[in-house]
């Protein structure tokens, strides 16, 4: 590394924006208290036929061409309630869609703000023009009761880096959610053991399950073994059991839609108060294989549970439940390919300091070791990580945060060891961005943050988030950047 240190990179901030859209909308049940719904149902089925039919339809005309599938979700939520209504009693499908529509609502999914990006190169760059790159940019999308879901966008970076976002939908579709899809037991009572859930009560359940089974064939044995126990069960663990099996799902999305309509919402019960900071990487397999791996913070109002992504498309998604005594915290960020035959991950532990740690299976972390302390007086709070590491030939670049001063947040970098990533080799001293004028005002103040980068063109690509509302993107010179370090000795 050339020994002649600059004294700041030069860092250009992007006019484009990437704002909040409040009409863009999604669906959800609206579910009374279980004593209001029979009432809701039988004033519906008080109503003539042909006053249902005029209600269903102003109701269409008030919300079909803001959905593309409203029938069907009529259907489905009259289905969640269908249990309330004597099976004898026949029922129009024009009143089965408008009990559908009393126990249904819109969520403006971004209408409180829509922030802490990621960007990683699109699966597909067939078409592109040399020089060019298409990308995939997922955003922390805010609603009404501060509820987080994983949105996306997508475009073009030409060879000059400069931005051609593609148009975004009006519609925004939720995927199909499956539970059926075939555990792995071993992986599973490894995890159960991971939470000191394993007991003789997890070992009945377990008993006669096969190598892979579905939930539904899970469900049957604590059935049976509920109904069948001759001594009293431990209720914990089997509560424990489907919370493990609740957390681990799968999602798909109609690959024909544009990836702008596509959002990830909270489905199970430990992530019903939002999906936060989701940090997408490009990962490498020892054959060249592409698995795209996303670390996010589930959130359900009173504890947090690391969680992972896997796609290979962004259609189809597999939500897996990360284990282990060093993924006790936030902002945990992959590396892009394996180090010396394991795979590796930045954290912060303790809220506090950057870390590392080294795994031989995806699913599990209990090691981890401090590799950086907060030193500059912008970072003295806390510092954090800013996404997954970017290889270079000089050195794996990782962008941190810093709390600083009346809780600023600045964005730093720091530059790792190619073949020992626990050694930092030099530092920015001083901040890469911080929050200027326009920047500082928003839901949470002065503060940028981001949540992984790229590389283009020997152009670091550095997607933003204002104060918590909006998003932006800088661009800084890779070889400057790396030139301004520090090195450490």
């Amino acid at each position: 590394m050339d020994e002649k240190i600059l004294k700041k990179p030069i860092v250009k901030r992007s006019r484009t924006k990437i704002v909040r859209n409040a009409s863009r909308v999604i669906t959800r049940s609206h579910i009374p208290d279980i004593t209001r719904i029979p009432k809701i149902i039988k004033r519906v089925l008080n109503l003539t036929e042909e006053d249902a039919n005029d209600i269903l339809q102003k109701v269409n005309l008030n919300f079909s061409d803001r959905h593309k599938n409203i029938e069907s979700v009529f259907y489905g939520n009259f289905d969640k309630v269908s249990q309330f209504i004597s099976y004898e009693q026949k029922i129009s499908n024009t009143k089965k869609q408008l009990i559908g529509a009393y126990f249904s609502m819109e969520y403006s999914i971004e209408s409180a703000a829509l922030f802490n990006p990621s960007i990683v190169p699109h699966p597909n760059q067939e078409g592109v023009a040399t020089g060019s790159l298409r990308f995939i940019m997922s955003l922390r999308a805010t609603g009404e009761g501060h509820i987080s879901s994983i949105v996306f966008r997508s475009g073009i970076i030409k060879e000059d880096g400069t931005f051609l976002f593609n148009p975004v939908s009006e519609f925004v579709e939720t995927p199909k959610i499956r539970h059926d899809q075939s555990y792995d037991r071993h992986l599973f009572q490894l995890k159960l053991r991971d939470m000191k859930g394993w007991n003789e009560t997890s070992k009945k359940v377990f008993e006669k399950l096969p190598k892979l089974f579905t939930l539904d064939e899970l469900n049957k044995s604590i059935i049976a073994l509920q109904m069948n126990s001759v001594n009293s069960l431990d209720e914990v663990a089997i509560k424990n059991i489907l919370w493990l099996a609740d957390s681990n799902y799968f999602v798909k999305f109609e690959a024909k839609n544009d990836i702008s309509e596509r959002v990830i919402f909270p489905v199970s019960k430990n992530e019903n108060k939002g999906i936060e900071d989701a940090r997408f990487v490009q990962f490498f397999d020892d054959n060249g294989e592409v698995t795209y791996y996303s670390t996010y913070t589930a959130y359900n109002g009173v504890c947090i549970l690391p969680q992972l992504l896997v796609t290979k498309d962004f259609i189809d998604f597999d939500i897996i439940t990360l284990n282990g005594k060093a993924v006790q915290n936030k902002g945990m960020a992959l590396f892009p390919r394996k180090i010396k035959g394991k795979y590796a991950m930045l954290s912060r532990l303790d809220g506090v300091n950057n870390y590392i740690m080294f795994s031989d299976h995806l699913h599990f972390w209990d090691k981890v070791e401090i590799i950086q302390e907060p030193k500059m007086p912008w970072e003295f709070v806390q510092i954090g990580n800013c996404g997954s590491p970017l290889e270079t030939s000089e050195g794996w670049i990782v962008l941190t945060h810093g709390v600083g001063p009346m809780r600023q947040y600045s964005i730093g970098a720091i530059l790792l060891d190619l073949e020992n990533p626990s050694k930092i080799i030099a530092r920015l001293e001083e901040p890469l961005l911080t929050p200027n004028e326009e920047e500082r005002e928003g839901y949470v103040p002065n503060v940028v943050y981001s949540c992984g980068s790229l590389i283009h063109n020997n152009k670091l690509i550095l997607p933003y988030a204002m104060s918590d509302i909006t998003s932006g993107i800088a661009t800084v010179g890779v070889s400057d950047l790396i030139a301004c370090m520090k090195p450490c000795y």
